[in-house]
């Protein structure tokens, strides 16, 4: 199959699962036709997506990507009761400063190693504060965990705090990010 037509595919495969389906298998298969022909997509193994083309290694296209998908594990965290209410203030407050802690912490990684940096699929439920996490493919650890917690503070109401920890320091300190003002009454759980 031309490169271009297995190119085209597999972007066409992302686009109309929104990136819900990978289209591993379908690398996988044109791959067991032509087994000298080097992957040119990026597959990670389960958990985890990252579709970048080796040729093309442009960090800003990189980070975009990783940004859309934070995008979306977020809103499948907020679920379709939360998603709603909070949607816009999340584009406008949340949403920029993702993008900044994800642009500095590609700048500690030289521009190759970034394809290496895939987004999980799993958001926390329930009670869980965690939206997604950054891992590095290659050593299969996290880079980046990213939560939200609730508080309600007295006589305030019920918060949504958004904010990131870092490998740097085993994950302790809270790096924030914003927050957004839910009510007065106790907010669904996630994912609901």
């Amino acid at each position: 199959m031309n490169k271009w037509i297995r190119k085209s595919v597999v972007v066409l495969v992302s686009l109309l699962t929104f990136g819900l389906i990978t289209p591993t298998q379908l690398i996988n298969n044109v791959n067991a036709e032509k087994p000298n022909e080097r992957d040119t997509f990026e597959s990670i193994s389960s958990g985890q997506t990252s579709y970048f083309e080796e040729s093309r290694l442009d960090k800003e296209a990189i980070l975009k990507e990783l940004l859309k998908q934070a995008e979306q594990q977020s809103y499948q965290k907020f679920g379709t009761r939360i998603k709603p209410v909070i949607e816009n203030e999340f584009r406008e407050i949340i949403l920029p400063n993702i993008e900044k802690a994800l642009e500095e912490t590609a700048a500690q990684f030289p521009t190759e190693d970034l394809v290496n940096l895939a987004i999980t699929e799993s958001p926390g439920k329930g009670q869980s504060e965690k939206i997604f996490n950054i891992k590095n493919s290659d050593t299969n650890s996290d880079v980046l965990r990213f939560h939200v917690r609730r508080d309600n503070p007295p006589q305030a109401g019920y918060w949504f705090n958004f904010h990131y920890h870092t490998y740097h320091d085993g994950f302790q300190s809270h790096h924030e990010l914003g927050s957004i003002y839910w009510d007065k009454n106790t907010p669904p759980k996630w994912m609901s």
